[in-house]
């Protein structure tokens, strides 16, 4: 009978360790699952588990691989994690040394498009009330682009056909590779910081979407949105987006299309000039037609061919308008005339003078008051009568009523 071996804590983790580092399995193995308690420490080092609908791994991501990831990974993220199967010996648990992590479903270049994309969205960066207008005629472009490519050589020979007049600044920066995101965003700001130009187009030439990247990077994107010169991205292709042409305050489809979004065409102004000025001197003729007309007509009136004519026209319509006041006054006075006899006549058919001419008399008061009742009159008063042709100063010696 075989005798049992008693193994350290140690020994046990040493062995398993041992028996899973030579696993030819383990060593290369790329395992799927959803992300949970992802977290980054300070040291750079990325932890998270992966799990499914049964069981869960611990996984480790060490600073040197999470460098090169595109995207940043999210809890409940599904992704294909690359690695090797190692024991921790301290915690004594198996775990996966992650050194590559890709979304399933699609790339890591694009899901970290898409990550960029949705978070400087929720910052504002692509508000169009923050896209400024293009100059209509710039004095002075900047171009920001690779001076070899062909992509530079297509925006100056447009610029130079549509619209010579306009200054071209080349800024040559690298359009590629890891220090291409930061000379592109480093001659933006020197273009903003020394005014160099009033327009910038930057951008390049199509291609993949791995050399494309420089235009989808954080820091090309900001410098963009902080530019107080109009910027123009133009990258790639028709069908080909960029962060840059989310932010920037116009998108061209390509290079080319730039530049002629960038100026105008300088035969379709010379057209439209021509047409402008055949137009106006139409209209001045027009006018001048008109005018001319207007003097022949005020020629032929007669006040300019026989004045004197117009003079005695004149006259008579003032001796018309004299005789016609003059008849309008004496109708007016003979109606007056004949109203005011009218009045007269009716004053005096109600004047008591007519009374008195019958033989009436009108008594009154010494002050005026008319006696109307003999209890207005005490006897012995002073009384006044008046009568048709003067008045008697009286003394009232007695009063009578009717009753007697």
């Amino acid at each position: 009978m075989t005798e049992k071996r008693i193994l350290t804590v140690s020994e046990l983790t040493t062995h398993i360790k041992g028996v899973l580092e030579h696993d030819p399995l383990l060593d290369g193995v790329t395992v799927t699952g959803e992300i949970s308690n992802y977290k980054t420490y300070p040291s750079g080092h990325h932890y998270f588990s992966l799990k499914d609908a049964e069981s869960s791994v611990r996984c480790v991501m060490f600073r040197s691989s999470a460098q090169r990831l595109r995207f940043r990974p999210e809890n409940g993220m599904s992704v294909a994690a690359s690695g090797r199967i190692a024991v921790y010996p301290r915690d004594g648990a198996y775990q996966l040394y992650c050194t590559s992590l890709v979304p399933i479903g699609l790339g890591d270049l694009y899901a970290a498009f898409e990550q960029l994309k949705s978070r400087l969205a929720a910052e504002g960066l692509f508000d169009p009330a923050h896209k400024k207008p293009l100059p209509q005629m710039p004095a002075k472009i900047a171009v920001i682009t690779s001076s070899a490519g062909a992509a530079v050589r297509d925006i100056l020979r447009i610029l130079k056909a549509r619209w010579p007049s306009s200054e071209v600044i080349l800024l040559p920066v690298r359009v590629q590779g890891v220090e291409a995101p930061a000379e592109i965003a480093g001659a933006i700001r020197y273009a903003n910081t020394w005014h160099v130009a009033d327009l910038i187009i930057t951008g390049r030439g199509g291609g993949s979407m791995e050399d494309l990247w420089a235009f989808n990077d954080e820091r090309v994107a900001r410098a963009i949105y902080a530019s107080e010169i109009p910027v123009i991205s133009a990258v790639g292709h028709e069908p080909d987006f960029t962060i840059s042409d989310f932010v920037a305050d116009l998108r061209a489809a390509t290079p080319s299309n730039a530049a002629e979004l960038a100026v105008p065409d300088q035969a379709e102004i010379r057209e439209q000039l021509s047409d402008k000025s055949i137009r106006l001197t139409r209209s001045a003729q027009h006018l001048l037609q008109q005018r001319r007309a207007l003097l022949a007509s005020f020629s032929q009136r007669r006040a300019l061919t026989d004045p004197t004519g117009y003079l005695a026209m004149k006259r008579l319509d003032l001796d018309h308008m004299q005789k016609d006041l003059l008849s309008a006054a004496e109708s007016g006075l003979e109606l007056a005339r004949h109203q005011l006899a009218t009045h007269a006549s009716a004053l005096d058919a109600m004047s008591p003078m007519k009374v008195l001419a019958r033989g009436y008399t009108v008594a009154s008061k010494p002050d005026g008051t008319v006696i109307r009742s003999v209890d207005e009159a005490e006897t012995g008063a002073h009384i006044r009568v008046r009568l048709q042709d003067g008045a008697l100063h009286c003394t009232v010696d007695t009063k009578e009523k009717p009753d007697g």
